[in-house]
């Protein structure tokens, strides 16, 4: 059975208008099971910094708090809506990952960590984050080694995310069209299963334009619905997410809503 974890958290997102993020979740959460649905109070204010680079701590760490009451102790496979990125790293802080790879599919790498973060959005962090780095207070411990992250789809990289992005590996928004490389990849980390995380902006703004910032040249929807299906006949998944959603109208959240769809099929 899969269960659905709704939490709208804006706080990790650099982004002028991040309470979309609420709507966003909340759209999805209109069109799942509520029987399996299950939607966190996340806070509303936007949180201290308790003196790190990382706006809006307090907050964020009250989210990371709600998501692992939630996902610690159930078996059920769980995908988790978002919300900005960095509740992947909460939902991974909550379950076993020794034996997990990471399929980061998004078109911004999240691999900044305080010192390098111009806007000291969390979410931009998300990524370093499950590698073990970056503010302590929020990082996992132990991390997931990057020889287990496959980064998928990154097309907008900033100067300061060059070091951390060379020693995960790292496949095209073009090599997503082929979808046995993109299980091979996954198959390289030596996992047993794969934590696949899904931030929407992955997707071409041609299929879905409800994001934050929008990259050119992404993805389509069928590509990487075929290639997570091809991962997912050979691994078991540990969870997955789904991020970024922020239409910025219900109709078009609408409009969005058959490739938002076809994602979560995919992982659920």
């Amino acid at each position: 059975m899969t269960r659905f974890l709704i939490a709208p958290q804006w706080q990790g997102s650099p982004a002028p208008r991040a309470m979309l993020l609420v709507d966003g979740a909340t759209a999805i959460a209109g069109d799942l099971p509520s029987r399996d649905t299950t939607i966190l109070d996340v806070p509303l204010e936007a949180g201290e910094s308790l003196g790190t680079g990382v706006r809006r701590l307090s907050s964020l760490q009250r989210v990371r708090q709600l998501i692992g009451e939630n996902l610690t102790h159930t078996a059920d496979h769980s995908v988790v809506v978002g919300g900005d990125c960095s509740v992947s790293v909460f939902a991974l802080d909550a379950i076993d990952t020794a034996d997990v790879a990471v399929l980061w599919c998004d078109a911004h790498p999240d691999l900044h960590d305080p010192g390098s973060s111009r806007s000291g959005a969390f979410s931009g962090m998300a990524l370093r984050a499950v590698m073990g780095e970056g503010e302590p207070h929020l990082a996992l411990s132990p991390g997931i080694p990057p020889e287990r992250i496959v980064l998928l789809g990154a097309r907008s990289i900033d100067v300061g995310e060059q070091e951390p992005l060379a020693r995960v590996t790292s496949l095209s928004a073009a090599d997503a069209a082929d979808a046995d490389a993109v299980l091979s990849a996954v198959r390289a980390t030596g996992a047993s299963r794969v934590w696949v995380h899904i931030d929407v902006d992955v997707i071409d703004p041609s299929e879905l334009e409800g994001v934050s910032e929008a990259a050119p040249f992404g993805i389509s929807t069928a590509e990487l619905v075929a290639a997570i299906k091809q991962v997912r006949a050979e691994l078991p998944l540990a969870g997955a997410t789904i991020a970024g959603f922020a239409p910025r109208s219900p109709a078009d959240a609408v409009q969005d809503m058959g490739s938002i769809l076809r994602l979560i099929g995919a992982v659920a």
